[in-house]
């Protein structure tokens, strides 16, 4: 063989040889990383103007992928249902009789009723009482529906406080509201076991929180509550109407995280952002904040989904390292094989 057919065969191999080590490191690359279920929800960015600074979020009872929302002040009586799937609003609930002051929770009771929370008090107890608004979910959604929601006047047995969470027990109905503090004397509050729209309604601590909370939510079948800041998030166990801290949730990066819901089947938080065109963003819950109604139809149906306690891997990350090791072991072999070859040939 010519010194030139030499040169241009190693040449070939070389070119082969690069070109095997990047395919196959392409795919081990690929390989840790599972493709995103079919089923998992996918985030939204909310397309309506008039929806600046979205400070509370709730996934519908009553319509599938819209999820409730509102301005957090100097917007007016106005509640949106905004359709996840493409972002847009499908109808604006107007409040009838209604002059809010500073709007800053929403949460979906198990009978189907909207709880809108005007509980705000950025100057940390200055108002001596606060509101919350009550009323059904419409049946249709389309345009501007107007209702004439039912009024609680709400205290704090401590005296008052700035809060930016409220949320409805899925199961008992009951309405608790999480305080905001800077100093972290912030704590989660107790309303009565029915509220009273006829008198004052005294929310009582039931537990003391170390972090400023934006917002919260319980899971579908109330075993679990969530409770996220501008940058992190707590998970807790429901136990006895008082929260059980589990530890920390993952938090998307937002311009400024201020909401957060469970969607219906439990299995993923939604996070959302003040902003105009802010986007809702999912996150799945992974071992022990996952609720215990997922936890046992996982188990139930065999596929390990939900995480065990320790929150270890399931069967598809086993599935996944596998098939990353079987990978590298055909990489490693072509590898060599190419080498000894090119060696021969030199």
């Amino acid at each position: 063989m010519s010194s030139e057919r030499t040169r241009g065969s190693v040449v070939g191999i070389r070119q082969k040889a690069a070109l095997a080590a990047a395919v196959l490191a392409a795919g081990l690359a690929s390989a840790p990383f599972p493709a995103r279920a079919a089923d998992e929800p996918k985030g939204f960015t909310i397309r309506d103007s008039r929806i600046t600074e979205s400070s509370g979020l709730a996934a519908s009872r009553a319509h599938e992928g819209v999820y409730w929302t509102h301005n957090d002040s100097d917007d007016g009586p106005y509640v949106y249902a905004v359709d996840s799937r493409t972002g847009k609003t499908v109808a604006r609930v107007v409040l009838r009789g209604i002059d809010p002051r500073d709007v800053e929770a929403i949460s979906v009771g198990p009978d189907g009723d909207v709880f809108v929370g005007d509980i705000g008090d950025n100057l940390d107890g200055s108002w001596s009482e606060v509101w919350i608004y009550r009323f059904h979910e419409p049946k249709r959604l389309h345009g501007d529906i107007t209702v004439t929601p039912t009024r609680y006047t709400v205290r704090y047995a401590d005296g008052p406080r700035n809060a930016e969470s409220l949320m409805v027990h899925p199961k008992t109905g009951r309405v608790y509201i999480a305080s905001k503090n800077a100093k972290g004397e912030a704590g989660v509050y107790a309303g009565p076991r029915r509220l009273d729209a006829a008198g004052t309604n005294t929310f009582s601590r039931v537990a003391d929180l170390d972090f400023e909370a934006t917002d919260g939510a319980f899971s579908p079948d109330g075993t679990r509550l969530v409770l996220r800041g501008y940058f992190s998030g707590y998970a807790y166990r429901w136990k006895d109407g008082k929260p059980d801290k589990i530890g920390s949730v993952a938090v998307p990066l937002q311009r400024q995280g201020e909401s957060v819901t469970f969607t219906p089947d439990g299995r993923t938080l939604m996070f959302g952002s003040e902003g105009e065109g802010s986007g809702v963003e999912p996150v799945q819950l992974e071992g022990d904040a996952v609720p215990d109604s997922v936890r046992e139809a996982s188990s139930s149906e065999g596929d390990g989904k939900g995480g065990g306690d320790e929150g270890g891997a399931s069967g598809d990350d086993d599935r996944t390292l596998g098939l990353g090791a079987a990978t590298f072991a055909v990489a490693l072999a072509v590898w060599w094989g190419l080498r000894r070859l090119f060696r021969r040939r030199e």
